[in-house]
């Protein structure tokens, strides 16, 4: 017997997806996520009770508990070190726009990396206050994560953040997030090519926009991930050629990137996503918008009859 108050939601737009009406008739909406982590992921340093292990070179790591892993440590740090600066560069030349998902706690240990990111005219979205499971946390510790997160952000960048990615959410966030007040949107989610909206607090509606886990460096770091520059940039294509025939075809879509300053911004990695995006740039009505603009555009051509 199928529960009317079962919290999933297994049908979304069903057979025709709504037309995004998308800026300029553009066949499809490609977003670059910069994820900003380092410095704020799991340490000892931090009072943490282990050593990061996710996300790295060092594939299935493990957490130390109790102990510094050094080797660890550095791969982070290439990231604010070398890696944030590899593709600032490479955005900045091509002129392409990105949201960037900043970690509080990293941001405030590179202060010189956020003047680039404001200069670029990049999004800030947060990233929460910490890189940290936050299954793990209680509601109330999590919510002053959360308003500490925007507190600190509004500090290091002279405005808040208006979207939200936790990453490791717990089933209070997105609550905890609507109930904040200021954020236009989520990104907690993989379930759809657009945005959608859910009932939130008070029954009021709320934005979700979908982020991506495969779309995404990440797979660098995963068991059967990509193992060269090739697979990504052949995968990135791939997904690409598919939703433009799809918008061509009249159902544009979205399609985010996800892409970390460690990973992504080694060179032999940083080479396939260049050629993504002159790829990427050689075809017309293609939107490269912020997800802030996303979120603007779904409030003003997409609002909610009802949820």
């Amino acid at each position: 017997m199928v529960s009317e108050t079962y919290p999933r939601n297994l049908v979304g737009y069903g057979r025709q997806t709504p037309d995004p009406k998308w800026p300029e008739e553009a066949r499809v909406a490609v977003q670059f996520v910069i994820n900003y982590e380092e410095g704020g992921e799991s340490s000892i340093l931090d009072g943490d009770p282990a050593s990061e292990n996710l996300l790295s070179e060092i594939v299935g790591a493990a957490a130390w508990p109790g102990q510094r892993n050094l080797n660890m440590e550095s791969i982070y740090e290439y990231g604010s070190r070398a890696g944030f600066w590899r593709l600032w560069r490479m955005f900045t030349d091509l002129k392409v726009q990105a949201t960037v998902y900043g970690v509080t706690l990293a941001m405030a240990r590179n202060p010189e990396a956020v003047a680039a990111m404001k200069e670029a005219g990049w999004e800030i979205a947060s990233h929460g206050y910490r890189w940290l499971e936050y299954k793990d946390f209680p509601e109330d510790l999590e919510r002053k994560h959360i308003l500490e997160a925007v507190r600190l952000h509004t500090e290091l960048t002279g405005e808040r953040p208006y979207g939200m990615y936790q990453g490791k959410p717990s089933d209070n966030t997105l609550r905890l997030v609507q109930e904040e007040g200021g954020f236009l949107y989520s990104s907690d989610s993989y379930a759809d090519d657009l945005p959608y909206w859910v009932k939130g607090v008070d029954g009021k509606p709320f934005l979700i926009i979908p982020y991506t886990l495969e779309t995404n460096d990440m797979r660098f770091a995963t068991p059967q991930g990509f193992n060269t520059g090739d697979q990504f940039f052949t995968y990135l294509k791939d997904a690409f050629d598919t939703l433009y025939e799809e918008g061509k075809a009249g159902s544009p879509k979205m399609m985010s990137v996800g892409l970390h300053c460690r990973l992504v911004g080694r060179p032999g990695r940083a080479a396939a996503l260049k050629r993504f995006i002159e790829y990427v740039l050689k075809h017309d009505k293609v939107w490269i918008p912020r997800r802030i603009e996303i979120a603007e555009h779904w409030l003003k051509h997409h609002q909610p009859d009802a949820i």
